[in-house]
């Protein structure tokens, strides 16, 4: 089998991460229990992913001139992804500082720095000359940018993954070329309610209204639930996550985004890349941080290998 091809058009951050027993409330200090720094960012993220299951992944995004620049080029090269398409400017590298509690439930403020700066020409040249199987991207840089590569994407064939994350209102040029939305609960939420009006009062048929409204396929990730399957024009599926022991979700939605793309990417039924999403998602939550809590290349090879339909 081919190896599978993925662009991904996204964010990178340095994830600066306090654990603690308890959030605080507002205006309250409470006492962590743990720091830890680490690599993150949504596209970042499920670019590692992707990279760990052997597919070959290409990266779109740029850095500021800082050392957290220096360093992230130097862990994506490491994961062996190419990053040819990378570009940096002067001024900060993305910062996430995330919160995480007992429950492994986490809090995550974005500061997007030089992420804001991703070219849309960059994003077209890097799906032309890399010719994936499947681009993705998220919404930790301009929808513009995005839009150019799921442009670029539709020309030459290939599939488009839209994670709507950090939750926000899709624009319509962006809409018209995502052939998959993957939105989590809220996120589903938060556009339903734009493009449907009010508040979802049955989940299962406001999903279904919702495809059929953006004329898009949905996956709606819905954390120790599985996901909703929902391929435009066709009978949805629910997906069942595997049962595990949380201790921290940060990055759990990147890793089943990531493992998704692999999936399409391999030619998979949508039903069984997500599959090979939920299992990669559960995985990640049993260890703590964002890409250090990905299994490693051996491990996700062997998870791909006992997913393959």
């Amino acid at each position: 089998m081919p190896t599978p091809r993925i662009v991904v058009v996204g964010s990178t951050m340095i994830d600066q991460i306090a654990y603690a027993d308890r959030l605080p409330g507002d205006g309250e200090t409470v006492v962590g229990t743990s720091y830890a720094t680490g690599f993150g960012g949504k596209g970042a993220n499920q670019a590692v992913m992707a990279a760990r299951f052997g597919a070959a992944v290409a990266m779109v995004n740029t850095l500021g001139d800082d050392g957290h620049g220096t360093a992230y080029l130097e862990r994506l090269a490491s994961e062996g992804i190419d990053t040819t398409f990378m570009r940096r400017v002067p001024g900060s590298s993305g910062v996430a500082p995330i919160w995480v509690d007992a429950r492994g439930t986490n809090r995550i403020i974005v500061v997007p720095g030089a992420n804001e700066h991703v070219l849309a020409e960059v994003a077209a040249e890097a799906v032309e000359t890399f010719r994936p199987d499947v681009v993705v991207s998220q919404f930790e840089i301009p929808q513009a940018t995005t839009a150019a590569g799921f442009e670029a994407g539709r020309r030459i064939g290939a599939i488009t993954v839209l994670n709507p994350a950090p939750a926000a209102a899709v624009a319509p040029e962006l809409l018209a070329v995502t052939d998959w939305l993957v939105p989590n609960g809220p996120e589903f939420e938060l556009i339903a309610a734009a493009s449907l009006g009010g508040s979802p009062d049955d989940e299962l048929r406001t999903i279904r209204a919702l495809g059929e409204r953006l004329a898009v396929s949905l996956v709606v990730t819905l954390g120790e639930r599985g996901a909703l399957v929902v391929p435009r024009g066709e009978a949805e599926t629910w997906v069942a996550a595997p049962g595990v022991d949380a201790i921290d979700t940060t990055g759990a939605g990147d890793a089943f985004v990531g493992a998704f793309a692999v999936g399409l990417a391999s030619g998979w039924s949508p039903v069984a890349a997500v599959g090979l999403a939920c299992a990669a998602a559960a995985d990640s939550v049993t260890r703590r941080g964002t890409q250090a809590s990905y299994a490693d290349r051996a491990a996700a090879v062997t998870l791909l290998q006992s997913h393959a339909p």
